[in-house]
């Protein structure tokens, strides 16, 4: 399994050897003193037992002091190969700690959805000059958009993975349904792996029972775990969340994969300087890998970094900020530091609408975080205004703009063979009157070695290229959508509560 593998790159290393032991030398003090305040008894329990030293403040929390060698233990019982499942084999994921090869997944469940159209515009100069142009409308997300965006990622070449891209706020969505409608919803439009953080603890059963018809068995789903959870245990900075580790430890305890994240924003819930920043998030981070690991033993984990910085006049999360990307790439390098297979953060724009600054923001963290060799990269496809926006529209310019990155990063085919090959080139070249190489081109071209044009280019320019994205959102969405087969959809409705309905794609009866 694990024929996805991914993009092998050579990751440029920011860090040296020396800052990477002095960041863990720095984020083992931090976990000694001041320590980790625990939110959650179980955990504080789960750290008695493994004798770190744990006290009771008074104000119902606990302080809890995590020796170094507990942590090193712990880590070093995480599996160093991490597998994604999914209902196409072929898209399976294997995530090597030791093999810096970049996936692309989505993310991060936007509130509102980007809906575009095209109205013509006349000139008030000149009634003669029209043009078609692109009207955007944000709105609350449904679950019928999150359907739409699984089918049209399930078409997009370079989306690896699919993360919840959109909250649904139907009005018939509630805590206690959300959780299988997103599952089900995701699973049922897509056939590569779908990850997602849980809304209600109780609802894991459930979720895990849709996971298991879909997966063919507990067994199969063992073996090809076509979901993963997300949890961020810690609060920044270093407060461990209680409803967070119960999810954390459900999720463990049934033996899938778990991303065990933190998202601290420098200037605000950590330090704005790099090494302030990583120090921390590595601390928050090997606090609940450690935790995960104290409850199950070889529990499959992945490094979640999500560092981001705030924006200094309101404090909101920016995204486009070069330190974004420094952060990231420092973490991924931690990561691998601790053979732990990395989920990092890339392709999230600040902008509320396509354009220019999205795809420059989006496109050098695309550049810098996949040279950073993280495993598996998020939020990179669809995103705006920060995380509050999800566009189809610009999910296709980004897989277009991934796809790029990826061109970028390829090994380079110099070697003695090539090396032969173009001198015979030359020196045939040389030897004719025009000097020109063009008749040996058509080979590469063929090959797929060289970069032809960017897919959706346009002459009419920005508004040509989301024009062209736009046409091609249309022509994934009239094709058929990847369901699941009618008996697994009929077993996952007879077996699993509170789905909705309007949800089967073979009718009611079903």
């Amino acid at each position: 399994m694990g024929n996805k593998r991914g993009m092998l790159v050579k990751p440029y290393t920011r860090l040296d050897q020396k800052q990477v032991e002095l960041i863990h030398k720095t984020s083992m003090t931090i976990l000694s003193d001041p320590g980790i305040i625990s939110y959650s008894e179980r955990a504080a329990e789960v750290f008695d037992k493994a004798k770190a030293k744990v006290q009771p403040t008074g104000d119902g929390t606990w302080r809890i002091s995590i020796p170094e060698q507990l942590v090193i233990d712990s880590v070093a019982k995480c599996p160093p190969i991490v597998t994604l499942g999914a209902r196409d084999k072929d898209n399976i994921l294997e995530l090597e700690a030791d093999q810096p090869r970049i996936h692309f997944a989505t993310g991060s469940e936007a509130n509102n959805w980007l809906e575009m159209s095209v109205e013509p515009f006349v000139s008030k100069k000149s009634s003669d000059l029209k043009r078609n142009l692109p009207v955007f409308e944000p709105r609350k997300g449904t679950v019928a958009d999150l359907c739409k965006a699984a089918h049209v990622c399930n078409q997009l070449e370079h989306v690896d993975a699919f993360i919840r891209t959109v909250n649904i706020q139907d009005e018939d969505i509630t805590e206690q349904n959300k959780d299988v409608n997103k599952f089900f919803a995701s699973l049922n439009n897509i056939t590569k792996h779908v990850m997602s953080g849980l809304t209600e603890l109780t609802q894991i059963e459930e979720v895990v029972k849709i996971a298991e018809i879909v997966a063919g068995g507990r067994e199969a789903l063992a073996d090809n775990p076509v979901v993963s959870f997300i949890t961020c245990v810690t609060k920044s900075p270093l407060q461990i969340v209680d409803d967070a580790v119960q999810k954390m430890i459900a999720v463990v305890e049934r033996g899938l994969p778990l991303v065990v994240s933190s998202s601290p924003q420098g200037g605000s819930t950590a330090p704005i300087q790099e090494a302030g920043m990583v120090a921390q998030i590595n601390a928050e981070i090997l606090a609940g890998i450690t935790l995960a690991q104290l409850v199950r033993e070889g529990a499959p984990v992945l490094y979640g970094s999500v560092p981001i910085r705030a924006r200094m006049d309101n404090l909101h999360d920016m995204y486009g900020a070069p330190e974004f990307c420094q952060y990231n790439a420092s973490c991924a390098q931690m990561a691998r530091f601790y053979q732990i297979p990395c989920y990092s953060t890339a392709g999230v724009a600040d902008s509320k609408v396509p354009g220019m600054q999205a795809a420059i923001e989006k496109m050098y963290s695309y550049l810098y975080m996949g040279l950073s060799g993280a495993q598996y990269i998020h939020y990179a496809f669809g995103l705006l205004e920060r995380t509050s926006t999800f566009s189809l529209e610009q999910a296709v310019i980004d897989n277009e703009l991934v796809g790029m990155c990826k061109f970028i990063l390829r090994e380079p085919e110099v070697n003695p063979g090539t090396c032969e090959t173009s001198y015979g080139i030359i020196k045939q070249v040389m030897e004719t009157s025009h000097k020109l190489y063009t008749r040996y081109v058509r080979k590469d071209l063929r090959s797929g070695r060289v970069y032809l044009n960017f897919p959706l280019e346009s002459e009419d320019g920005a508004h040509g290229v989301l024009m062209n994205a736009h046409e091609k959102v249309k022509e994934i969405l009239v094709k058929e959508p990847p369901h699941l087969p009618k008996e697994i959809v009929a077993a996952i409705y007879q077996k699993v509560p509170g789905l909705l309905e309007r949800l089967n794609p073979y009718g009611k009866d079903d």
